[in-house]
């Protein structure tokens, strides 16, 4: 019984020296590079929720009975601490190692003023706080890191659109949703004129950059809610939601008008354009297949016929 009356005074005093301890710990990081990343930033980012931390610690203290885990708006907290390191530059390793610092320092601390107190019992405490919150720190990070790598997979390297696969899926699901609720959607085929021309003359570097732009544009005549994806090669398609059957033919004159602004500004070639075709939803497909076969049969149609144009036109 003499150690709960007496752990809410030590409680008392560790909550009192929140910033004081949480000085202490950024000092002890940055001695000899222990935490390479704090000498980068200035005292307050140093500090981030270290005095926090602390204080939650000396609560644990102070109860009568320690919680059992984090109350959601502490394991918020040590999440957006977790976020906020990975921005600042923090490896997982900078991360664990600040709270073994922590716990280091706190316990330093508590030993000193814990005597005549049941020091199984205290370490249990101070323990089982930090390593909790230290959990939850390092659980953010991974799913954060997870989270951008498997998105790194649904993209494209050169462009980050979606790639095949990825809106492949999505139109499958977007497709699947527009018959639930009865909406329509386009989906939009094109790929570039004469690519080939492009790389020979220019170089694969250029023609890199030739479909950087397009995708570019692509992306910037959208809407937040529409999808965009290279198909391979110079082949890109995009995704129209809530749509009318005329969605594509709107899209694409605002698509060529972007093109032709890049092309007055010498971004593209003088002769760069790009050969379309459109499907909707229902009126024209009424599965994700058929639409994919329809854009890509009127897409492919259009290129041929500008084909046969050009040769008409240097016979």
């Amino acid at each position: 019984m003499e150690t709960l009356i007496a752990l809410p005074a030590l409680g008392a005093a560790v909550r009192a020296n929140g910033w004081e301890l949480g000085a202490e710990i950024v000092e002890e990081g940055l001695r000899d590079d222990v935490i390479p990343a704090l000498a980068r930033l200035g005292r307050t980012a140093q500090l981030g929720e270290l005095p926090t931390f602390v204080a939650e610690v000396g609560r644990q203290l102070q109860q009568a009975a320690p919680d059992r885990r984090l109350s959601p708006p502490l394991a918020a907290i040590a999440r957006e601490h977790a976020r906020t390191r990975e921005e600042l530059g923090f490896s997982p390793r900078d991360i664990v190692t600040e709270f073994l610092v922590l716990r280091r320092v706190v316990w330093a601390f508590v030993a000193e003023r814990a005597e005549g107190l049941d020091l199984l019992e205290v370490e249990r405490r101070v323990n089982d706080m930090i390593d909790r919150v230290a959990a939850e720190c390092v659980s953010a990070y991974v799913e954060r890191a997870m989270t951008e790598l498997t998105e790194q997979a649904r993209r494209d390297p050169l462009t980050s659109l979606l790639n095949h696969q990825a809106f492949s899926e999505a139109l499958v699901v977007e497709v699947e949703r527009a018959g639930r609720y009865d909406a329509g959607l386009t989906l939009v085929f094109f790929d570039a004129d004469r690519f080939k021309e492009v790389n020979d003359t220019l170089g694969h570097i250029e023609g890199d950059r030739v479909l950087r732009r397009v995708a570019d544009v692509a992306s910037a005549t959208l809407r937040s809610s529409d999808l965009a994806g290279r198909m391979g090669g110079d082949e890109f398609a995009v995704l129209l939601l809530q749509t009318d059957k005329h969605g594509g033919d709107r899209f694409l004159q605002r698509f060529r008008q972007g093109l032709a602004t890049l092309r007055e500004k010498g971004d593209l070639p003088a002769d760069f354009d790009v050969s379309a075709g459109c499907a909707h939803f229902p009126s024209e497909a009424g599965t994700a297949e058929g639409l994919l076969r329809l854009a890509d049969h009127r897409q492919y149609a259009t290129k041929r016929a500008r084909s046969v144009e050009r040769l008409e036109q240097t016979a």
